[in-house]
């Protein structure tokens, strides 16, 4: 079982700025009422929500989809810029995913990668944005000026992947089963238990030549054009200003480990923001790992 047997799917054309030209976007959609959309991190997919997606369809209007880059939606190849896989560029894709459902706001959980999409999105957009639960990250900006030996042991991914175009890739090509174990080894991975069927999804959606490269571009561009953006934003004093933020890590995670999420967005964060967080027993895979209390606090804060 999918957990998205009653979702409705459907390729959303969105106009991408950078390339000048339409993509698709792989959406999954069910329930009714206001706007939740959800999204992925790396190494994963929309299924990431298999556990959560159904309950919380009982009461919102659930749009989960798979990032630029991911699953099956489109994986333009990234240029020596990056800007095709900027955070910037990838929260438009999910604005127009959106709009094409008839929200122009809407409630938003996100993890991971998803999650740093969608904290650029509230920042470009903050009208689109109802409230907002981020699920174990940090800013982009604050964990690459707060890296130390344990992060950087931790996350060693976040420094392979950047390394020059085609080297990752091949690498992770010419063994694409070491590379996962060496994923699954990795502490914060210790506590999840995916399915088979999960795993096989993950794996099948993962190990082809454009999607490798399209999770590269995108935290290339994590450390690259992402990085531009932000400090801009510093320089700018530009903050977080919508209504709420929640925020919900591991307890077992790095971002407990580098001094917890709250802290870290306070100085992101206009003073009118609501802002709140609490760690939870468990890895980085917060929907897998603990999803009744993900959708008790979804229904909770996005009342």
């Amino acid at each position: 079982m999918s957990g998205f047997e009653d979702f409705s799917y459907e390729r959303v054309k969105v106009h991408s700025n950078v390339l000048d030209r339409e993509i698709e976007i792989a959406t999954h959609k069910a329930g009714s009422g206001p706007g939740l959309l959800l999204l992925h991190g790396f190494p994963q997919t929309h299924y990431i929500w298999n556990k959560v997606a159904k309950r919380l369809s009982e009461h919102y209007t659930v749009v989960a989809t798979d990032l630029r880059g991911y699953g099956a939606s489109d994986k333009p190849e990234g240029s020596e810029g990056h800007e095709e896989y900027s955070k910037r560029e990838m929260a438009n894709d999910q604005i127009q995913v959106m709009t094409h459902f008839g929200f122009d706001s809407f409630y938003l959980m996100a993890h991971d990668r998803g999650a740093r999409v969608v904290h650029r999105l509230a920042l470009d957009h903050p009208d689109k944005v109802k409230k907002m639960i981020l699920l174990d990250i940090a800013p982009t900006l604050w964990m690459y000026e707060h890296t130390n030996m344990g992060f950087a042991a931790g996350y060693w991914h976040w420094f392979f992947l950047i390394q020059q175009n085609p080297g990752p890739e091949e690498m992770i090509l010419s063994g694409p089963e070491a590379f996962w174990g060496s994923l699954e080894r990795r502490a914060t991975h210790s506590l999840v238990v995916w399915s088979d069927e999960a795993v096989e999804e993950y794996k099948r959606a993962f190990f082809t030549a454009d999607a490798v490269h399209a999770a590269c571009e995108d935290y290339r561009a994590a450390a690259t054009i992402d990085l531009v953006h932000d400090r801009a934003d510093r320089e700018a004093g530009r903050k977080l200003c919508i209504p709420a933020l929640r925020i919900l890590w591991g307890e077992k995670g790095m971002i407990e480990k580098m001094g917890g999420a709250v802290k870290a967005f306070q100085a992101y964060c206009e003073d009118g923001v609501e802002l709140s967080g609490r760690t939870v027993d468990s890895g980085h895979y917060i929907p897998e790992e603990k999803p009744d209390e993900v959708v008790s606090e979804a229904i909770a804060f996005f009342q």
